[in-house]
């Protein structure tokens, strides 16, 4: 724009000021935004805390740096230190520090403006984006003292500099600086006093805030002492060294144990540790623990892998969700400075770094499991004995991590005994013409033992696995399978094992008596409102009858459990497959053909009462089958 338009533009809004454009600044109610910061930011109030003991790392920090290039701030560059002091009788907390301190111009640049970080600015002129030794990034933290206090006073001298300054101010929109005589002031540093409202009587116990500094500040680079009453001694409450952030040449398993204690709440030793550092675009620290026993609440649907997020080794999230929930059972620690943090910091922001950190530690954690079950295949045992059922919802929620799975996966099979196989021992022993890993899906291991359904199976020698969790009826269905071999239940459609050789003591298969057919389509007419189908069966080899599913849909465990949610008229009914070289069916058989379909009738729907009986289920009419059973006894007699 020219001068000349300038001139006119102006000349036009001197004339007509409610026709002319014209620029404005914000106007804010100070005291009623102080008021939302302090009580909308956070949601709870003990992390004011964590806040004044991060600003107090961060004075200390700076003070080391800027001691680096000048001769005179290293003379006053002692070992950091940061000291919370309670006073009971005054009602006050205050936190000291031995840092840098601020000059008049940066008391008003950093606790006069809302949302004005030091830190910030410090990284800025440093030229930097970010740096592990600092944690303010926004201004914002030090107001979360009005949570608690009524009034707020900080005193302060700059290193280097003779002037010492007290800022003050009750947060209701103003606040007074004024000189501070330097017998009153720290040496070096700063001390904040809080001086606390009625409902905060809490942090006047030394033990509440002994407790809040270890959990959310006691991995800073400053050690914290604490007074908890005037006259008192200094007591160490956080050494100021992160055990993840120490070489794990220097931690003894006793440390490891005694952390893993702290963080997990249990008794037990964990029976799995893992400590890396990762370095690369995004750099970060994990200690990781497998719980040596089984959570109670493992099956919580709530329950997350409870993962400790410290960004700078200030606690960010008690409860971040950085694994899957196949990996819920994890007790982890993480660390990064690359980790983009929200205002209130009590909530990491959703960022692609979050996502790839966690996809990172979980593709690790696999790892790590491998490595144990191929050097301690006992010790990995119990683990997945603990966490197995858990472990396997990854099959079917995370089809990208399935293989990897599939190599730590163990199962019950008919050959496996009291112990578990794998896949990969599976396959190693399949018999000849066999195409397919077999498998039997149900909630008792002791009724699947015995389940009908494998007898033909056994009798040739065939391994079936044996799935009792809840989660092995999804996963199956949606694998395609292992080692090029799809996974096929044994309770679906045909058998197809014929081509399988029988073992030598298996039960050979005889001809079928001929009026057996008759028994066959009698069956099918007295149960048609109950199963989809009547068949003589080719798994069959001890028990009479079975129940089996379609050669199309579910498998029967997968059809019950959706049945149980009330959508079993979408997945049909089952199909009765008959043994027909048992003694049972054959005299049947033989009294159906003497005394025709009405007058065993009975007889029929026991057999399908029996088959449901086997496979889990309740008889169709349990008063009938009471019945039934008793005129069977009494017939015997």
């Amino acid at each position: 724009m020219t001068d000349d338009a300038t001139s006119v533009e102006g000349a036009a809004e001197a004339a007509d000021p409610q026709s002319a454009a014209a620029n404005f600044g914000f106007e804010a109610d100070v005291a009623r935004l102080l008021e939302l910061m302090t009580h909308s930011v956070y949601s709870e109030r003990d992390v004011f805390l964590r806040e004044l003991v991060s600003n107090a790392a961060d004075a200390c920090e700076k003070l080391r740096y800027e001691a680096l290039s000048d001769e005179k701030l290293a003379a006053q560059a002692a070992a950091p230190l940061v000291t919370i002091a309670l006073d009971k009788d005054k009602r006050t907390l205050t936190v000291t520090d031995n840092g840098v301190g601020m000059s008049r111009e940066e008391l008003i640049s950093a606790l006069g403006t809302i949302a004005n970080s030091g830190t910030r600015a410090f990284l800025d002129k440093l030229g930097k984006d970010k740096d592990a030794g600092f944690i303010g990034q926004f201004g914002v933290g030090f107001y979360s003292a009005f949570m608690v206090a009524d009034r707020v006073e900080v005193a302060t001298r700059r290193a280097g500099e003779e002037q010492a300054w007290l800022w003050r101010s009750e947060g209701k929109g103003s606040y007074q600086i004024a000189p501070l005589p330097l017998e009153e002031a720290p040496a070096v540093g700063t001390r904040v006093t809080l001086h606390l409202n009625s409902e905060s009587d809490e942090f006047l116990d030394g033990w509440r805030v002994e407790n809040v500094v270890r959990e959310h500040s006691g991995a800073i680079a400053a050690p914290i002492d604490l007074i908890a009453a005037p006259g008192e001694e200094p007591r160490r409450i956080a050494e100021g060294v992160a055990l993840w952030t120490r070489p794990k040449s220097e931690i003894t398993h006793e440390q490891y144990v005694d952390f893993y204690r702290q963080l997990s709440g249990q008794l037990d030793e964990p029976a799995l540790i893992a400590h890396w550092r990762a370095e690369g675009r995004t750099e970060y620290t994990v200690l990781a623990f497998v719980p040596g026993a089984r959570p109670f609440d493992l099956f919580d649907p709530a329950r997350t892998s409870k993962s400790k997020l410290y960004v700078r080794r200030v606690l960010i999230s008690r409860d971040m969700a950085m694994l899957p929930a196949w990996l819920r059972f994890m007790r982890i620690v993480v660390d990064s400075a690359d980790i983009p943090l929200n205002v209130s910091r009590e909530m990491v922001q959703k960022s692609p770094v979050v996502g790839a950190i966690g996809k990172a530690i979980a593709t690790r954690v696999l790892q790590e499991l491998k490595k144990l079950a191929n050097a301690e295949p006992e010790k990995f045992a119990e683990v997945w004995k603990n966490f197995g059922s858990v472990l396997k919802e990854g099959l079917h929620e995370d089809p990208s991590r399935r293989d990897d799975l599939f190599e730590i996966a163990r199962f019950a099979s008919t050959k496996s005994g009291e112990k578990t196989r794998t896949l990969k021992d599976y396959v190693a022993d399949l018999r000849e013409n066999q195409t397919a890993i077999y498998y039997l899906v149900g909630d008792d291991m002791k009724r699947l033992r015995a389940s009908p359904q494998i007898e033909g199976f056994r009798a040739r020698g065939v391994e079936v696995l044996l799935l009792d969790d809840a989660v092995d009826a999804f996963w199956v269905t949606s694998a395609l399978g292992f080692d090029g071999k799809p996974f096929k239940s044994v309770t679906q459609g045909q058998a197809d094992i014929d081509s399988i050789a029988l073992v030598d003591d298996a039960k050979t298969a005889d001809t079928a008596p001929a009026d057996v057919a008759d028994l066959l389509s009698a069956l099918k007419e007295t149960l048609g409102e109950y199963v989809d189908d009547v068949r003589a069966s080719t798994r069959l080899t001890d028990s009479a009858v079975c129940l089996v599913a379609p050669d199309t849909g579910f498998d029967r465990q997968l059809s019950r459990l959706l049945a149980e949610h009330g959508q079993q008229a979408a997945f049909g009914k089952p199909v009765l497959e008959v043994n027909s070289r048992h003694e049972a069916i054959v005299a049947l058989a033989t009294a159906l053909r003497a005394k025709g379909r009405d007058a065993t009738r009975d007889d029929q729907f026991l057999l399908l009462d029996l088959a449901r009986v086997a496979d889990g289920e309740h008889p169709i009419d349990a008063a009938a089958f009471a019945k039934r059973l008793a005129t069977l006894l009494a017939n015997k007699g």
